[in-house]
């Protein structure tokens, strides 16, 4: 799962995926990461933690850092937050990995919640927990 900085967009990705994972009763490793290193170590955005936590998704033990190449050997799936993110990641990725790149909602991009009112990181949360609400494990389903 990836976004800009990781402190967003991505750790509500991830947490809401360890949750739909645990209720699928699937062992399937899931991790985020930022296109960038601003927020290196940092925890989530206060606001995504709140807005995640209060629809019972924990996020505070999660820590910013960014994308490796290594990611693209580990993973069988990276999910982009939106278009940019996805250009990004397929300019790093070894020619091998590109197919396993994709966007997370499929033909839109994930708005960016960060600058704008808290509502943002509601309506984020609810286009991620809609869209994982739809998946069944597979790396097929996005």
């Amino acid at each position: 799962m990836v976004c800009t900085g990781n402190i967003c967009r991505s750790p509500t990705m991830e947490a809401v995926a360890r949750h739909r994972i645990r209720e699928l009763g699937l062992a399937i490793r899931v991790d985020s990461a930022g296109t960038t290193g601003w927020h290196e170590g940092e925890p989530p955005d206060p606001r995504t933690i709140e807005t995640g936590e209060a629809a019972g998704f924990e996020l505070r033990g999660l820590r910013a850092r960014k994308v490796r190449r290594e990611d693209f050997a580990e993973f069988d799936l990276i999910l982009a937050a939106d278009q940019g993110h996805l250009e990004a990641l397929r300019r790093l990725a070894p020619a091998e990995a590109l197919g396993r790149i994709r966007l997370f909602l499929g033909d839109r991009d994930l708005p960016d919640p960060y600058y704008g009112p808290r509502e943002g990181f509601d309506h984020v949360l609810g286009l991620v927990r809609e869209r994982l609400a739809r998946w069944h494990g597979d790396r097929d389903g996005f």
